[in-house]
């Protein structure tokens, strides 16, 4: 019996669905065949298909791959570099007192 797949809300699909679209303008800006592209990713034209669709039972690895393939491994380092969200949660969290004693015994110190 095979795995199902949990559903992924609709503003999750449509981010995979627009990332195959751009995965497979990508491949045809450079003219490369699927068949081309899936063979240097090491996969099948099947699941090359079902990437450039945005199928999100397809593994992480796998868009990795056809990433590098595309010569776009590079843009996998930029997701979540800046995590807007994060950082002002993180600041939400530190007080500003704790920043200003933190100052003022620094300065006590020789």
């Amino acid at each position: 019996m095979p795995r199902q797949t949990p559903p992924l809300l609709p503003r999750l699909r449509r981010t995979l669905s627009g990332l195959g679209d751009n995965l497979r303008r990508a491949r045809l800006r450079r003219g490369y065949s699927a068949e081309l592209v899936a063979q240097r990713a090491s996969i099948t034209r099947k699941t090359l298909v079902r990437v450039e669709r945005g199928d999100a039972a397809v593994s992480l690895g796998v868009y990795a791959r056809v990433l590098q393939a595309l010569g776009l491994d590079g843009d996998l380092a930029a997701l979540a570099t800046d995590d807007a969200l994060g950082r002002r949660l993180q600041d939400a969290q530190l007080s500003p007192r704790r920043e200003s004693k933190r100052s003022d015994s620094e300065s006590e110190v020789p």
